[in-house]
């Protein structure tokens, strides 16, 4: 299945699309090293599976840049695929399981948690808007009771003053109030 495209034919721009099904479709195409991360293993394996397992390995659908340096490109599905055939076997070899994960199941894993925080925070920004409320509005009648108070203080002292009384005697003394 894999080809080797002629590099002398290739057009001047440097596309070379090796399964002209996917013209058009380049959304569900990735670059073997994209592929690497998707599947959760280094690029260096994939290019070793691609060597290894020409007759398995997906097709290549599309060859970009110059001649010298090609960037591979195939279809993400079949790479998907084609790994998880590789950890099936690897794991038959082996009798365990391969230590990595493909990148989209820890991006789920990510995201889920990600969902999870950010519901705890929304939830815990609602209780303490509510809390900052209550807050604000005993802050609110304390300062209206502090007000009211001042207001008696200032009538008694008023009124003490108007009927010529000395005023109240207080607890502290002459010299506690010396320095």
């Amino acid at each position: 299945m894999h080809q080797q495209p002629d590099p002398t034919a290739a057009p001047p721009d440097g596309v070379v699309w090796l399964r002209p099904e996917y013209q058009g479709r380049q959304g569900e195409l990735v670059t073997l090293a994209a592929g690497a991360r998707l599947v959760g293993v280094s690029a260096a394996a994939v290019s070793n599976w691609q060597n290894r397992y020409p007759e398995d390995f997906p097709a290549l659908a599309l060859l970009t840049g110059p001649p010298h340096k090609r960037t591979k490109w195939v279809v993400a599905v079949e790479l998907v695929a084609f790994a998880r055939d590789q950890r099936t076997r690897e794991r038959d070899r082996t009798g365990r399981r391969s230590p990595q994960r493909p990148g989209a199941e820890i991006a789920a894993e990510q995201t889920a948690h990600y969902e999870e925080v950010l519901r705890t925070l929304t939830e815990r920004e609602q209780r303490q808007r509510q809390a900052l409320a209550r807050t604000r509005a005993a802050k609110r009648a304390a300062e209206e009771k502090l007000a009211r108070a001042r207001a008696r203080l200032t009538a008694e002292v008023d009124a003490v003053a108007r009927l010529g009384i000395p005023a109240a005697r207080t607890t502290t003394t002459e010299k506690e109030t010396r320095p």
